[in-house]
């Protein structure tokens, strides 16, 4: 189970937010992978996403501007508040504890410890958390130190998509509200909760590199081995897998099925994680007979 926060960390992304910024550097050439599904009136593009980027990554031309340049609708994972405050209110109110067990008494006593550490070392409150469910503490524990090492959610694909969608006047709409996301972690076994929040306190020290190496496979266009870095862990916990990643990943085919009946052009932007991989929506699609053809520059 160490392995698991790397998805689960990039979806972690997606719902927190991460202010401040960071030094600029010089642009870093991106080719992210596209994928196009097309019938007689019909085209929708798959867009995988890295929620949390550095600056200085230049991503958005070439292919990836062109298809989206020409679509008529963004559809994403789901759409952020306007209020910065209204995520954090829907998490804290899913979040509390029902049963009245503090956090910090569903641990081990070096577990505990630990996790009492990296709380204090990201300055995030563990007292205050121990009214919440071990799914919030390491939700704010896979994000806080991002923003240490120069990553912001401002800078993150979805970010960057959706100003650029009002911008033109494009319809924006969503696969899940933020209750439906937030509820895959609240909805977690009590005894997943906890080894994601043990697990995530152990990877911490990995979290730089870890995080280096999905952008350098995103920005690569290498969505195989970004699959094997962040969801090869989840095969050994199908339960998990099937809650976070390919139940939803069927779920999606099934919309975009559907969307093929309408005509236009859609833009679908989501995790990368989710565009990669066994159990991808591609695969998805697959066994439902509609083929995703990747595009080439």
């Amino acid at each position: 189970m160490k392995m698991i926060p790397a998805l689960l960390r990039a979806l972690s992304a997606a719902l927190l937010m991460i202010g401040g910024a960071a030094e600029a550097r010089p642009a870093a050439t991106a080719t992210p992978a596209l994928w196009q599904v097309k019938d007689a009136d019909t085209t929708i593009w798959l867009f995988g996403t890295v929620h949390v980027m550095k600056p200085g990554i230049d991503w958005f031309d070439g292919k990836v501007k062109a298809a989206f340049d020409g679509s008529d609708e963004l559809v994403l994972e789901i759409i952020e508040p306007d209020d910065p405050g209204a995520m954090g209110a829907t998490m804290a109110q899913m979040a509390l504890a029902k049963d009245g067990v503090k956090l910090s008494d569903r641990l081990e006593p070096e577990a505990r410890s630990k996790y009492q550490a990296a709380m204090d070392a990201n300055a995030l409150p563990w007292r205050t958390f121990d009214m919440f469910n071990p799914w919030m503490s390491g939700m704010a524990l896979s994000v806080a130190p991002l923003e240490k090492l120069g990553y912001s959610n401002q800078l993150g694909a979805e970010k960057i998509l959706r100003k650029a969608a009002q911008d033109a006047g494009k319809k924006v709409s969503a696969l899940e509200t933020v209750e439906q996301q937030v509820g895959f972690f609240a909805g977690l076994p009590m005894e997943q909760q906890v080894e994601f929040l043990t697990a995530t306190v152990d990877g911490l020290p990995e979290m730089e590199k870890e995080f280096a190496d999905l952008l350098t496979y995103w920005q690569a266009g290498q969505p195989d081995k970004l699959a094997k870095s962040m969801n090869e862990s989840l095969e050994t916990t199908p339960e998990l897998a099937q809650v976070l990643l390919t139940g939803r990943n069927a779920n999606w085919a099934k919309w975009i099925k559907t969307r093929l009946d309408q005509p236009g052009s859609a833009f679908i932007a989501v995790g990368a994680g989710h565009l990669a991989g066994k159990g991808s929506v591609q695969d998805q699609l697959k066994a439902l007979g509609i083929r995703a053809r990747r595009v080439k520059e």
